[in-house]
């Protein structure tokens, strides 16, 4: 089933292989959140004393922006090299 245009958060990039900014308010929430998300992380957990916590709080903060990008975004199939 392929999604209309308009449903997606994320479109792909016009040169290269993967995704560019946000298409949807939607999309600008998700990379919003995840900022906010690594903002948090040097707050409680400071990389100069919880190394081993801020790294985990940005590897798992990245996989779930990752996820959404992959579930709401276009479907990158090839290098594009623009239109």
């Amino acid at each position: 089933m392929e999604q209309d245009k308009s449903d997606y958060w994320f479109a792909v990039k016009r040169f290269g292989w993967g995704w560019g900014l946000p298409l949807r308010w939607q999309g600008w929430a998700a990379l919003a959140l995840y900022f906010g998300s690594i903002y948090c992380a040097t707050r409680y957990f400071p990389p100069r004393h919880s190394v081993v916590g801020f790294l985990l709080w940005f590897v798992i903060s990245s996989i779930l922006l990752v996820a959404v990008i992959v579930w709401k975004g276009e479907r990158p199939v090839r290098w594009r090299w623009g239109e």
